[in-house]
């Protein structure tokens, strides 16, 4: 009977313990990752409007770098959206200085949620 109530025990245990492993030793998602699956995720549902590229704002990294960021705006629907987009990952992506990229474009979103949206991604690009 013992061994009954040992095993009825330990097996339980045994089992959250290999949970709390897995869990502990999963890989985790850093931000950048979360980032890039987003915009694959809205290039592979996503519909495409156009949009106007407003401004791209030029942020140097104390490493000597710089980050850019993209303000596009566009409609959907009659309702006008104004989103932003960080390409610095991208710059391979784009043939030319990132600064003169204002201007007409085209911007991929999610019909389901229009706020959540492109310009450029690693299988598409909406410059123009």
């Amino acid at each position: 009977m013992r061994a009954l109530w040992v095993a009825a025990v330990a097996l339980p245990a045994a089992i959250l313990l290999l949970i709390l492993i897995y869990a502990l030793m999963r890989r985790r998602v850093t931000p950048e990752e979360r980032e890039r699956r987003r915009r694959l995720a809205v290039d592979a549902a996503g519909r495409i409007t156009d949009g106007q590229i407003t401004e791209v704002h030029t942020m140097e990294n104390p490493s000597g770098g710089a980050s850019y960021l993209v303000h596009f705006s566009y409609t959907v629907s009659g309702v006008t959206y104004s989103a932003a987009q960080d390409i610095t990952h991208l710059l391979a992506h784009i043939n030319r200085d990132p600064r003169r990229i204002a201007g007409p474009a085209s911007v991929k979103y999610l019909p389901g949620n229009p706020s959540n949206s492109i310009v450029l991604c690693e299988r598409w690009s909406g410059l123009r």
